[in-house]
């Protein structure tokens, strides 16, 4: 059941993606030369409003949290090769099937790219487990975990944060 659960949510969240127009090309290289902070806002805004989500429903106990390891290696390793690859190409993985799906046959190499870049992780998987997976593993943390503070304040400073930044967007037009 949770499998159709993703399958409707990621339906509606690429309906989203299209609605906003954050797929589009010339979106994500506004965001690449922080020309055009849709993508940004989007995307905040996503965050934001999940965040909220999460902690009520985990706080009224309708679901469990599963922590994944942080890792800084392999964080920091991922997230270069996620921005060159954003780069190059101008769409995200996550856009990059919007894309198709609106029609845009170049998001075709984006696909491919995911497909290879996963084949390629799944055979360096034995490798990099013993090396890059390694360091700086922080273990099961969150960041009101490390401050020492409760999970409501972090949600209250980063609406405040993320207010604070849709504010200064609309000031300077992007």
């Amino acid at each position: 059941m949770s499998l159709y659960y993703g399958l409707i949510t990621g339906i509606l969240f690429g309906f989203l993606l299209q609605r906003a127009e954050v797929i589009r090309y010339d979106r994500q290289l506004g965001a690449l030369r922080l020309l055009d902070m849709t993508i940004v806002k989007f995307m905040l805004s996503t965050v934001l409003v999940g965040m909220v989500g999460i902690h009520l429903l985990y706080d009224m106990g309708l679901v469990q949290l599963d922590i994944k390891t942080a890792v800084l290696g392999g964080n920091i390793l991922g997230g270069l090769l996620f921005g060159i690859g954003w780069a190059m190409l101008g769409y995200c993985p996550g856009t990059s099937a919007g894309a198709l799906g609106e029609g845009r046959w170049d998001a075709l190499w984006g696909i491919f790219g995911m497909l290879v870049g996963a084949a390629l992780y799944a055979e360096a998987y034995p490798a990099i487990k013993v090396t890059i997976l390694t360091w700086g593993d922080l273990g099961k943390t969150t960041l009101p975990g490390l401050l020492g503070i409760n999970h409501w304040i972090l949600v209250g400073l980063s609406w405040a944060g993320g207010i604070a930044l849709f504010r200064w967007f609309e000031q300077k037009g992007l």
